[in-house]
């Protein structure tokens, strides 16, 4: 939960061009507070990604570019420094599709969050079986390479390897892509427990709005580059548009085509 109020990443009115044309966000702003679980949700190209590669500073690999308003972590400007310096900071970014080193064992791809730490052996070991303390599954294949193991195994070695860098705050883009649904409960339930045990906060893009509702305190949707809907998790499960366009849910139970004079009814925020 939320500590005091305090904010510990501000984003500020961002837009974001790529290719110097394509304008893909359009004013965005949002604040996470220290200690807490926010969640960016939308469709498939709201913009929820570029919203995270905007604050971790990966968007230059991909010819974008922050172009307006600024982003804020504790306090001081990051939209310009290299997303080495960021990761030195405590902000970490857990990359949509895992991306784990396959020819590397599990351990060997957790040890490579440690590369920036410089306070001995003996810490990184200690966090290293704090992390499997949190994932026994991969404990328990710490020797195999990592190319063989399970879609949700290699999500909690991308975790488990964010951890290793004893972060902050970690960006987790679309957690439960491609896993089965008994996995992305156990993985959501874990990133609950590291936001209350150990402090950390999410800032958490996810398409599964059912699961990232039950689990962040706050959200915001994004819909083509803009936030058109924020508030709390538990308020935002309960809107009418929120349950309609999103959980696939009607107040009035289910309707039939002839009922309903458009086929597609506007949402009320446009």
């Amino acid at each position: 939960m939320s500590e005091n109020g305090q904010t510990i990443l501000s984003v500020n009115n961002i837009e974001v061009i790529y290719n110097h044309v394509i304008l893909v966000l359009k004013g965005v702003s949002f604040d996470v507070p220290k200690g807490g679980i926010v969640t960016l949700l939308g469709a498939n190209g709201a913009g929820k990604t570029t919203t995270l590669k905007a604050i971790s500073n990966l968007l230059k690999a991909e010819r974008g570019d922050v172009t307006k308003g600024s982003i804020e972590y504790l306090g001081e400007r990051i939209d310009l420094l290299t997303p080495h310096d960021l990761v030195k900071k405590g902000v970490i970014q857990v990359m949509e599709g895992r991306h784990c080193f396959e020819h590397l064992t599990v351990e060997e791809n957790l040890l490579t969050g440690a590369y920036t730490r410089s306070d001995g052996r003996g810490a990184v070991n200690d966090d290293l079986e704090m992390v499997y303390s949190y994932f026994p599954r991969i404990k328990d294949r710490r020797k195999s390479q990592a190319g063989y193991t399970s879609g949700g195994e290699q999500q909690m070695v991308a975790i488990g390897r964010a951890l290793m860098a004893k972060p902050s705050m970690i960006l987790l883009d679309e957690p439960s892509m491609g896993l089965a649904p008994q996995l992305v409960e156990e993985i959501f339930g874990i990133v609950k427990r590291l936001n209350e045990e150990e402090g950390v906060t999410f800032l958490l893009a996810e398409q599964n709005t059912n699961m990232a509702l039950r689990f962040a305190d706050h959200g915001y949707i994004l819909e083509s580059g803009r936030i058109v809907l924020d508030g709390k998790a538990s308020e935002l499960s309960e809107n009418e548009d929120v349950k309609e366009f999103y959980l696939g849910l009607s107040g009035s139970g289910r309707k039939s085509f002839r009922d309903v004079k458009h086929y597609r009814r506007r949402k009320r925020w446009l």
